[in-house]
């Protein structure tokens, strides 16, 4: 890659702070999105966790709901981790099983659709039920600044039930993928953000200059 990289990071709520931290630490220009205009110019886009209600209802009254599928439509590289995977997931599952946040009939309204995933939230259980994994992720051999497993913190993370056939499983924990790509879009259940391995961070950055 050459000159300063810059990189969006929907700023509305969640975890942005965290992933602009890990950029600046990279030498990538990180760039606060709350507006379509902020996106302008930027080879690649994060979404972090957080309330994917409060995400949603936000990008729509920011008119970024729209701009935001159609630049991961048109091949931008985007990093989503868990809300962002949640609001990229075809279907949408609450954890009684019973309601159905997003599906076909209404994806344009509750779902990006770029990942043609189904989820369930916060399946792990609550804050409280947070956990660290040791994931094996082959993708990421050969990066600096790590070495062997993938330390991933789970908190309130959503549980993958079905990955289409156009998505690659980049690494699975207790027989669940919670590491996944489909094209330009990779999907974490995890906050890679929050910990000091910045692999999966590098990986997409490796995207945006093969790009």
């Amino acid at each position: 890659m050459s000159g300063v990289v810059r990189i969006g990071v929907l700023a509305l709520q969640g975890a942005f702070r965290e992933h602009l931290e890990v950029l600046n630490r990279l030498g990538v220009k990180g760039l606060e999105v709350r507006r379509p205009e902020h996106l302008s110019g930027c080879e690649g886009l994060i979404l972090p966790g957080g309330e994917t209600t409060a995400q949603r209802k936000l990008a729509k009254a920011c008119g970024l709901w729209d701009t935001i599928r159609e630049a991961g439509q048109s091949g931008l590289p985007v990093l989503a981790t868990c809300a962002g995977l949640i609001l990229l997931a075809s279907e949408v599952d609450l954890p009684d099983g019973y309601y159905r946040d997003a599906g076909p009939a209404e994806e344009g309204e509750t779902s990006l659709g770029l990942l043609d995933l189904d989820v369930l939230r916060n399946a792990y259980g609550r804050q409280v039920h947070s956990f660290e994994a040791s994931l094996e992720v082959p993708c990421l051999e050969g990066l600096p600044h790590g070495n062997g497993l993938f330390p991933a913190i789970f908190i309130r993370a959503p549980r993958i039930l079905r990955a289409g056939k156009a998505v690659s499983v980049l690494s699975c924990w207790n027989g669940d993928p919670v590491a996944v790509e489909q094209g330009n879009v990779l999907g974490l259940a995890f906050h890679p953000e929050l910990t000091h391995d910045d692999r999966f961070h590098r990986y997409f950055l490796g995207h945006i200059g093969r790009r």
